[in-house]
């Protein structure tokens, strides 16, 4: 155990919360080895040990508070691979799997929350190269999803992977944040567009064999100004035939997922009108119905994506006749 003077030389000492810490650092285990020594230091010169006459102590305990906040939360930290130097700060998005963070460059930097997790990076990184090698080949797809840019690579045991993303942030919310904003559900017309584009991202993936997994509101990214849509979130990713990687606790899934069945395209299919039923407004029956009737229990009783855009598009002129572009854009104060 340190001694008061051993903590006062340590602290004073300290110009910076790199001298007193060590470098700034994502890596957990050296994240726990500095909160041990804060949580040491403060313990030695906390008031109620020093007493009430140390004002040396006193001054001491402050400047550690101060160093180590700075250290932990107001940090920019490098994150390093072999291209490549990227400069994150504090995340401005929480996912199931890493948090989001913007780096200079632009980039956005998505860094897994535990160690354990890795592979569901790994899966997401061989998911978006295959559909960059698809979209060489068909760019007009190529809007619908991420980039990839880096990645961290095999990290060390014990070491959080990352991967490094062309920024999707100016101008986008994602669906989640559409249906905060209407909470009493979105006008078909405004949905339709959506729904539209997501089918195409589904049916591109499909098409060489990948099933997303996790098509959640949170996970598609929606660009109102440009009725832009892009499916991220590639992380639970596989290949049609196998069983997902993981799922999400507060997700509802297809009954394929939940008796830990192989998922297909038919799984996304589900899933994206599941979605669909949540973001409609209850007054939009036809269309709800529309997606009743693409989640039936069996995943062969459920239509194909790209055969659904087809369906979709005759229902749309069903309803409200020839396609006209309708702009959108999240209220200012609420609906």
């Amino acid at each position: 155990m340190l001694t008061t003077s051993e903590a006062l030389d340590l602290v004073e000492r300290a110009a910076s919360p790199e001298a007193l810490f060590g470098p700034r650092t994502t890596d957990p285990a050296k994240r726990k080895q500095a909160k041990r020594l804060y949580h040491a230091l403060a313990t030695v010169l906390h008031p109620d040990v020093v007493g009430p006459d140390h004002p040396r102590a006193h001054a001491a305990a402050s400047k550690l508070t101060s160093l180590h906040h700075s250290w932990s939360h107001s940090a920019r930290v490098e994150l390093k691979t072999k291209t490549g130097v990227y400069r994150i700060g504090k995340p401005f998005a929480v996912g199931s799997v890493a948090n989001l963070y913007e780096a200079d460059g632009p980039h956005v930097v998505k860094v897994v929350r535990n160690p354990a997790l890795n592979p569901l990076l790994h899966s997401e990184w061989e998911a978006l190269r295959r559909l960059e090698r698809f979209t060489d080949h068909h760019p007009w797809l190529r809007p619908f999803y991420p980039r990839l840019l880096d990645t961290s690579g095999d990290v060390a045991k014990g070491s959080r992977a990352f991967t490094v993303l062309d920024p999707l942030t100016e101008g986008f919310v994602t669906l989640e944040e559409i249906r905060t904003a209407y909470p009493r559900g979105l006008d078909g017309r405004d949905y339709a567009w959506m729904h539209r584009r997501l089918l195409k991202a589904l049916a591109g993936a499909h098409q060489i064999g990948l099933v997303h997994g996790a098509v959640t509101a949170d996970n598609v990214l929606v660009h109102p100004e440009q009725h832009g849509i892009v499916l991220v979130g590639w992380s639970f990713a596989v290949e049609t035939g196998q069983r997902l990687l993981a799922s999400n606790r507060t997700t509802t899934y297809p009954p394929e997922v939940q008796n830990s069945e192989p998922v297909t395209a038919a799984t996304d299919v589900h899933m994206a009108h599941q979605l669909m039923r949540n973001m409609l407004h209850h007054d939009e029956t036809r269309q709800r119905a529309f997606a009743s009737g693409c989640m039936q229990d069996r995943p062969s009783a459920r239509p194909d994506a790209a055969d659904l855009l087809a369906e979709y598009d005759e229902l749309l002129e069903d309803l409200y006749g020839p396609r006209v572009f309708r702009p959108f854009a999240l209220p200012t104060t609420g609906e």
